[in-house]
C-alpha cells in the first residue's frame, strides 16, 4: 500500500524555522494564508488541497497565545479539508510550566493544551524538551518527545573543557543534568532554590563543588534569566573557572537579556525554536532544523527515533 503524500505548513510564528526544516529534509512548504478581520480576528487556510495527505504543520506555541490558536485552526482546517493524518510539530510546547496543581484554585494548562490539539483533531505530536516528561501522558495520541541533547551533548564535547562539571539550576532539572553527566562521563552539582512567587528567587544555593571547575548548566528554557544569571555569578563566587549555560527554549522575557548581558556566564546556548527578540554576543543559536527533518522523516516511513532519545 502506497503512503499518503506528505505537505508541511507552518503557522506565522514559526515561518523562520519551518523552511528551515524544509530544506532540510529537500522538500518546500506549501502554500497558506490568513484572512485578517479589523477587529484582530483571523481566519488561517490552505491554498492547495491537502485531500488525503499527511499534513505536517511546525508551530511552536510561544506567547501571544494567538500562535496556539492559530495552531489549533490550521488543524482544525486541515482535518476538514480531508487531510489523511494531521501531525503537529511543536518544538516549543506552551504552557507547560503549568504540569500540576501546585496550589489551590488554578488550572492545569499543560492538560488543557492537550485536550484543545486532540479535539482540534491531531493525530500526532511532536515536540522538545518538555518542561515535564509528565505531559506525554496528557494526550491520547502518539507523543514524540525529542532532546536537544542530541545537539548540545556534541556541542559541549567539542569545547574540550578542562575539569567540567555539569550543573542543575533546581531540583527539577536534576534528571537532566545526571543525563549530560552521564554522558560526558562529569560530575554534577544541584543549585537549590525557594520560590515564593513566580519569576522571584527567595532562597538560593550550590550543593556540591565548583572551584576551579568550568560549569556548564543545562536546562530546559531560560525565560527572564534571573536564575541562570544568580546561579552563574554564585558559582564563580565560589571559585568556579567558567560558567556557561545550554537552555533549549529561549523565551528571554522581561530583563533577560540585560542579565545575561551584566552577568558572569561566558556564553549561552540555545536552539531556534523560538525566536530571538535580539542579538547578543553571549548568546549561539543552534538550529533543531536538522533535528526535526531526520524526526519527521524517519516517523513517516515508520522508522525508529530512539536514537534522538540521549536522555
Amino acid at each position: 500500500m502506497s503512503k499518503a503524500p506528505l505537505k508541511f505548513f507552518s503557522g506565522r510564528a514559526s515561518t523562520y524555522l519551518a523552511k528551515k526544516i524544509v530544506s532540510s529534509y529537500g522538500t518546500t512548504l506549501g502554500k497558506s494564508a490568513v484572512l485578517m478581520f479589523s477587529d484582530g480576528e483571523f481566519q488561517p487556510s490552505y491554498e492547495e488541497s491537502v485531500r488525503g495527505c499527511s499534513v505536517f504543520i511546525i508551530q511552536s506555541t510561544f506567547p501571544p497565545t494567538e500562535n496556539l490558536f492559530e495552531l489549533l485552526l490550521m488543524i482544525d482546517a486541515a482535518k476538514r479539508a480531508s487531510a489523511y493524518k494531521v501531525i503537529a510539530v511543536l518544538p516549543y510546547f506552551g504552557f507547560a510550566r503549568q504540569d500540576r496543581k501546585d496550589k489551590p484554585r488554578v488550572s492545569i494548562g499543560a492538560k488543557l493544551v492537550a485536550d484543545l490539539l486532540t479535539a482540534a483533531g491531531a493525530d500526532r505530536i511532536m515536540t522538545m524538551d518538555l518542561h515535564a516528561d509528565q505531559i506525554q501522558g496528557f494526550f491520547n495520541v502518539p507523543v514524540d518527545h525529542v532532546f536537544a541533547s542530541s545537539l548540545f551533548v556534541p556541542y559541549i564535547k567539542n569545547m574540550q573543557l578542562d575539569d567540567m562539571v555539569i550543573a542543575a539550576p533546581d531540583m527539577g532539572g536534576t534528571k537532566r543534568a545526571n543525563a549530560y553527566s552521564r554522558f560526558l562521563d562529569t560530575e554534577m552539582v544541584i543549585c537549590y532554590k525557594q520560590r515564593k512567587k513566580a519569576n522571584h528567587i527567595e532562597d538560593l544555593r550550590v550543593i556540591g563543588d565548583v572551584e576551579g571547575k568550568n560549569v556548564v548548566i543545562v536546562d530546559d528554557m531560560v525565560d527572564t534569566a534571573g536564575t541562570l544569571t544568580l546561579v552563574a555569578d554564585m558559582m564563580m563566587d565560589q571559585g568556579a573557572k567558567s560558567v556557561r549555560a545550554c537552555a533549549t527554549h529561549p523565551i528571554l522575557s522581561g530583563p533577560a537579556y540585560e542579565r545575561i548581558e551584566n552577568s558572569s556566564l561566558a556564553e549561552l546556548v540555545v536552539s531556534d525554536s523560538i525566536p530571538l527578540v535580539k542579538e547578543s554576543h553571549k548568546i549561539k543559536v543552534l538550529t533543531i532544523a536538522d533535528l526535526f527533518a531526520d524526526i519527521i522523516q524517519k516517523v513517516y516511513n515508520y522508522r525508529s527515533i530512539s536514537n534522538h532519545f540521549i536522555q
